[in-house]
């Protein structure tokens, strides 16, 4: 798997939260300044030679439809952070995040109850 660029992103983004799309429904789910029609679908079409995006045509138009999961993708970027930021150590990476977001003892705490909470529902 590829990391996306900004643009790659903020349209999968909207692709994920849509589940599926035509251009024009991607282009309508941006925020702020929208990008042009062409832009969009230029993207898309990135995306796909990339194996992020399916696409079915209906009519004269093509359906979008991620063909990655947001959770996929979440689990390999946050593997490439770990390792490649800091040498594969979750502590040494909690502890950075902790440290710049200065958290409170509490909050921590909270963080390990989530945590322990996570790996039992993933363990049954």
């Amino acid at each position: 798997m590829k990391t996306l660029t900004k643009a790659e992103e903020q349209i999968m983004q909207i692709l994920w939260d849509l589940k599926e799309g035509i251009v024009k429904e991607i282009v309508d789910g941006f925020q702020k300044s929208k990008p042009a029609y062409t832009t969009v679908a230029t993207v898309l079409k990135v995306l796909e030679k990339k194996g992020f995006v399916a696409h079915k045509k209906i009519g004269n138009t093509y359906m979008y439809t991620p063909a990655i999961s947001k959770k996929e993708y979440t689990r390999f970027q946050f593997s490439s952070l770990l390792k490649n930021y800091f040498n594969g150590s979750f502590p040494k990476m909690a502890t950075f995040f902790a440290k710049e977001n200065n958290l409170t003892i509490e909050e921590l705490e909270e963080v390990m109850k989530l945590a322990e909470t996570e790996l039992k529902n993933n363990k049954t």
